[in-house]
């Protein structure tokens, strides 16, 4: 009997707690009249056996370094994970989730990570998240195999995600998941909120593929809870299980009812995205044995239960703090270096390393300049690692003498994306947001495209990617106009908090990848030519950082100003020594970094008084009209021919640029 009892004193206070994150949510959407409310309904009962019984963390402490990462990945239903926040003690108030959706509150409509603690990304863009969790599943192998020894594991956590069918759908999180299975990576446990539902309605309609087979494919261990709504030892044993498989990525398949609890509205794509309305509220309430008022209620006896884990992610914590004293005792030079890396801090010195080159220096592409820098940055700076998709000897990213990154060595610091461009770029975000490392991820400039969701986050939440960005126009040659990128590099520098370098010779690039391993808080792109460029008189490593300066200057002030980027700098240098005026060459390697500049300093390269200017670029003209009226550009797409042929067709010579120039003048 008095098991009995307990049982069903434990059972009634799981459903308090299951339907406190219920309500707290669809109070939320419901006062905002705008969210989600179906995905946090049905998942409560998986987020709250998660984040009970399994998640380490510790809400005083958001960012110990050990803790467990969460990542949402159906990030439309945010008000799930602000619930959980509130509940467990991570200083999101009532008034905070009164706020949802609303003006500078900190639970907007989707989590972001620079604006909430408790929040590891942000996420939104479905599939997205999944990229994150690998990347972040990755880095806890990487840092795991290179600092933790026997006895004293200091790296030993786990990376958990909940997921849509939205995000299954997704190729990111396709993309990601298939790298993730040849990896064999053992901590990354994703529940996957398998409801059946879209915005359009059932799956059904477009989406009966056999998604566990599809997961078994890719190399993880699947399971499946058929009833994911009541059957909450089902999914913890499930979860258990699940981290006992050491070599494969798990999937949970949980069969859930979006909207659980709403008599009319359950199991429909009317709960999926639009609230309730009060009359359904009012329903949900009753259908479920909640009080009807007062709204955002949580009963006392679950504030206490939560409260607990409080304790529990201090103990945590203090246990993880004994741990690495042991191992800075034992090991101090490994404890300072992983303090460091973890910290995000860079070693004295270490721009120390980048090339500077002379005119007299060989001509060299700049992807080769690149590559000259990585290599040169790896030896001084261990946190470097990165790859490609598929093109490691075509965008010169390859560390020499350094291992891959692979299922049999996480210390590998080359790694091996395969043609997964979308997936790398999403990956290379959980990186960074899981600290510890460095990463980059190349590929041509024209596939920047299939990466922009990701790239477009990566700026959004302050995620410090350098993206190398190689055969950056039509010298690319006989590929022809599909991997011509000459609308590219305008898009790019129309997205806020990136940075586009293009770097004219050796020492802008060694600039160029100055600035990109320096901006932690911002990607960078750097756009690296196929052909050779000519290392200029004049050039500097250290002006990069001013995004323009003059390269080439006259007496007095200027007749006519040439600004160029990239491979035709050194076009617009030799142009100038012909035309018969007075002549200023402007290098302008990002125009996002010319723009922080002061005032004064602006006036002082591009006077406002000297009107006459030419850019030049191989590339569309959109957007260099805040610079100069007058373009040599490329304003259709390009053709198949070699790289010089395409040039000079195109107008890009020294002649070309001399005609243009004397017509202004």
């Amino acid at each position: 009997m008095t098991a009995t009892l307990t049982q069903k004193t434990t059972e009634r206070l799981d459903e308090l707690c299951i339907n406190s994150i219920r309500f707290l949510a669809v109070d939320a959407v419901q006062k905002a009249n705008s969210g989600h409310p179906g995905l946090p309904m049905g998942c409560a009962p998986m987020a709250y056996v998660l984040w009970t019984q399994f998640l380490k963390h510790n809400p005083q402490n958001p960012k110990w370094v050990d803790r467990d990462r969460f990542v949402l990945s159906a990030g439309h239903g945010s008000m799930l994970l602000y619930s959980l926040l509130h509940l467990t003690g991570y200083g999101l108030s009532i008034e905070d989730l009164m706020q949802f959706r609303q003006w500078g509150s900190k639970t907007p409509g989707h989590p972001e990570n620079f604006m909430t603690d408790g929040i590891e990304t942000t996420t939104g863009p479905l599939g997205q998240g999944v990229g994150n969790a690998v990347g972040m599943a990755m880095i806890e192998a990487h840092l795991a195999t290179k600092f933790n020894r026997p006895g004293l594991p200091i790296v030993d956590h786990y990376t958990y995600v909940i997921l849509g069918d939205g995000c299954n759908m997704e190729g990111v999180a396709s993309e990601a998941a298939s790298l993730a299975g040849h990896l064999k990576l053992g901590k990354l446990i994703m529940l996957y909120d398998d409801n059946h539902i879209s915005i359009d309605g059932d799956t059904a309609l477009s989406f009966t593929e056999d998604v566990g087979k599809r997961y078994e494919a890719y190399g993880w261990h699947v399971q499946v809870i058929s009833e994911g709504n009541t059957d909450l030892a089902g999914i913890a044993q499930a979860i258990e299980a699940a981290k006992a498989v050491t070599d494969k990525p798990s999937l949970l398949k949980i069969r859930t009812t979006i909207g659980f609890g709403s008599p009319n509205k359950a199991g429909t794509e009317g709960v999926h995205g639009a609230a309730l309305g009060e009359a359904e509220v009012t329903l949900t309430k009753q259908n479920l044995g909640w009080p009807l008022e007062p709204k955002f209620y949580v009963p006392d006896e679950v504030q206490q239960e939560f409260a607990k884990g409080l304790d529990k992610g201090n103990q945590a914590e203090s246990q993880w703090n004994e741990l690495f004293a042991r191992y800075e005792a034992e090991f101090p030079e490994l404890a300072a270096e992983y303090k460091r890396v973890i910290s995000t801090t860079l070693p004295g010195g270490w721009a120390d390393a980048l090339p500077s080159y002379k005119p007299e220096d060989k001509a060299n592409s700049t992807r080769n300049h690149s590559g000259i820098c990585l290599n040169a940055l790896a030896k001084v700076l261990p946190e470097l690692m990165g790859g490609s998709a598929d093109l490691a000897h075509s965008n010169m990213t390859y560390l020499k003498g350094l291992p891959d990154y692979q299922q049999t060595n996480y210390a590998g610091r080359n790694l091996r994306f395969g043609v997964r461009e979308h997936g790398m770029a999403a990956i290379l975000n959980g990186m960074v947001l899981h600290k510890g490392v460095i990463p980059y991820g190349a590929t041509f400039l024209v596939f920047a495209d299939y990466m922009r969701g990701a790239m477009r986050l990566s700026a959004l939440a302050g995620i410090g990617v350098p993206y190398i960005l190689t055969h950056d126009s039509i010298a690319l040659g006989e590929d022809g106009p599909t991997h011509q990128p000459v609308e590219t590099i305008a898009s790019l520098r129309a997205m806020p908090n990136l940075l586009v370098l293009r770097p004219a010779d050796g020492n802008e690039s060694s600039g160029s990848w100055k600035v990109a391993i320096e901006k932690r808080d911002t990607p960078s792109c750097l756009i690296l030519t196929r052909q050779n460029v000519p290392n200029l008189a004049g050039s500097s490593i250290e002006a990069v950082a001013m995004g323009a300066y003059t390269l080439v200057d006259c007496e007095g002030t200027p007749d006519l100003i040439l600004i160029a980027t990239g491979s035709e700098v050194s076009l617009a240098v030799t142009a100038a020594a012909q035309i018969e005026a007075k002549v200023r060459v402007v290098s302008m390697p990002c125009w996002e970094l010319f723009e922080d500049q002061s005032q004064e300093y602006k006036d002082s390269v591009l006077p406002p008084a000297v009107t006459k200017r030419l850019s030049i670029e191989a590339a569309a003209s959109f957007g260099w009209g805040r610079y100069a009226a007058h373009h040599v550009s490329i304003e259709t797409f390009g053709a198949s021919a070699p790289g010089g042929t395409c040039m000079k067709e195109f107008g890009f010579t020294v002649e070309n640029i001399v005609m243009q120039a004397q017509a202004l003048l």
